[in-house]
């Protein structure tokens, strides 16, 4: 999975949902928690949103290969959502995780 670098200061926090050895998308702890928890709020409610669809839908036309495509929407959505969460709760009570 991803290896996080210790060149890289703890401000900069990956995404637990990258898949790469040097992850993109990153949280930056330090970002005022507010935009932090709007940011997994955001997330969570999409993911949500989508479960709730997928829970009144009919499947007669669906396809088998939608379920992976759905599941990992869901996944990365959710999984973003806690990181946030995780980061802006630290946040909101003064307190760093350790390394």
């Amino acid at each position: 999975m991803n290896n996080w670098n210790k060149f890289t200061t703890e401000r900069y926090r990956p995404l637990q949902s990258s898949l790469t050895d040097s992850p993109p998308l990153i949280i930056d702890t330090e970002a005022n928690p507010q935009d932090i928890l709007e940011a997994a709020l955001q997330r969570i409610r999409a993911s949500s949103d989508l479960l709730k669809t997928l829970h009144c839908v009919c499947f007669k036309h669906g396809d088998v290969e939608d379920i992976p495509h759905i599941t990992h929407a869901l996944y990365l959505l959710t999984q973003d959502g806690c990181d946030l969460l995780k980061v802006a709760q630290q946040r909101m009570l003064n307190w760093k995780a350790p390394s």
